[in-house]
């Protein structure tokens, strides 16, 4: 009798020592937080072979974290759902609540790191903006899918894997909001959307990070702009963005956009020239009038990369006009965006573009 005693004891005693070794892994992982907005990676098609004709943002984000298991393995992950919309709906009071919600999240001790899945058609602004307003070293990596779910080959499962993975790891800490897809972690600075409908669609014109590769980081290089703490932005102090507009150029423009967007009262317009940011002759004396009118006129290049050289084709600084050095028109509106918050003086203005 004794010794059955004993032994149920030991039994107990084991199960305990289990338990409590159980309880120190769970503490040990991670805590992160994948926030919902909606998107392809919450979206769902009629049949397996719809890839690119679905409904997107009908996934609660709960859900999307279900469908994969193994990132509890790495992390202890909750959900959260802010939004549920696809990414061509974001704006900027959407942008700014999700900033305040990520640098409230950030804030918590009981947070280590956040994932936001999120539609890819604007996932390069929404990383872009987190990049120069959230003020702590912890990762935040934004994440998405061109494939739904429901559709043979889709990506999201292991694009939400990758993302929880460097969200949870140290070596992701003070590298600025990534943007994970593909494989391939990159600066939510530099990423960009290339193709309509590839899996291969996010590129960085000088290359991404690093990669995931079988579950582990490989970073080869760092972000070489200021970012998060870095900045001047801060997303707890902008309740507000200035309104910014984007005029896309072409053979045979005409001035209805410029006029449209002064009118509806836009404090900047991001000009989204031909080649070096060129400007058209019958655009010329417009871009002036705009000037003229107190508006902030920035020159940009529809070609996707490069530098805009400023005083090269045109004379900037007789016009008092900017360039935005190396950024494509859409986070091009985003900078000037946050710089109208601090500053309404073209010079300052330029070395903010050229800053970040």
């Amino acid at each position: 009798m004794q010794h059955q005693k004993l032994k149920q004891l030991g039994g107990v005693l084991l199960l305990s020592a289990a338990m409590s070794l159980s309880a120190q892994a769970q503490e040990k992982k991670a805590n992160v937080v994948v926030i919902g907005t909606g998107g392809t990676i919450a979206g769902a098609g009629a049949s397996s072979v719809n890839t690119a004709a679905y409904q997107s943002a009908v996934v609660p984000v709960d859900k999307i974290i279900a469908a994969v298991p193994e990132v509890s393995k790495i992390a202890n992950v909750r959900g959260e759902q802010i939004f549920q919309i696809g990414s061509e709906s974001f704006n900027d009071e959407r942008l700014l609540k999700l900033g305040k919600r990520v640098s409230e999240l950030l804030k918590q001790n009981d947070v280590d790191g956040i994932v936001i899945t999120h539609g890819t058609d604007t996932i390069e602004e929404t990383a872009y903006f987190l990049n120069l307003t959230l003020k702590s070293d912890k990762p935040v990596v934004v994440v998405g899918s061109m494939r739904p779910g429901t559709a043979l080959g889709a990506d999201g499962a292991l694009n939400l894997y990758d993302a929880v993975l460097v969200a949870a790891s140290k070596d992701a800490a003070g590298k600025g909001t990534l943007v994970v897809m593909n494989d391939e972690i990159h600066s939510g600075r530099d990423v960009t959307k290339t193709n309509s409908f590839k899996v291969e669609t996010f590129r960085s014109p000088y290359g991404p990070l690093g990669y995931v590769v079988e579950g582990k980081l490989m970073f080869y290089r760092l972000p070489a702009r200021p970012h998060t703490t870095q900045t001047e932005f801060d997303i707890d102090k902008i309740n507000s963005l200035p309104r910014v507009d984007v005029v896309y150029n072409y053979g045979n423009v005409s001035r209805a956009a410029y006029d449209a967007f002064v009118t509806a009262g836009a404090k900047a317009i991001i000009h989204d020239g031909t080649g070096n940011g060129s400007v058209a002759e019958q655009i010329v004396p417009v871009l002036q009038e705009v000037r003229s009118k107190g508006v902030q006129v920035v020159r940009a290049t529809r070609t996707g990369s490069g530098v805009v050289i400023r005083n090269g084709e045109q004379p900037d600084d007789k016009f008092d006009w900017v360039v935005t050095d190396d950024q494509n028109a859409q986070k091009a509106r985003i900078l000037t965006a946050l710089a109208l918050t601090k500053t309404n003086d073209s010079k300052e203005l330029q070395k903010i573009l050229w800053k970040y």
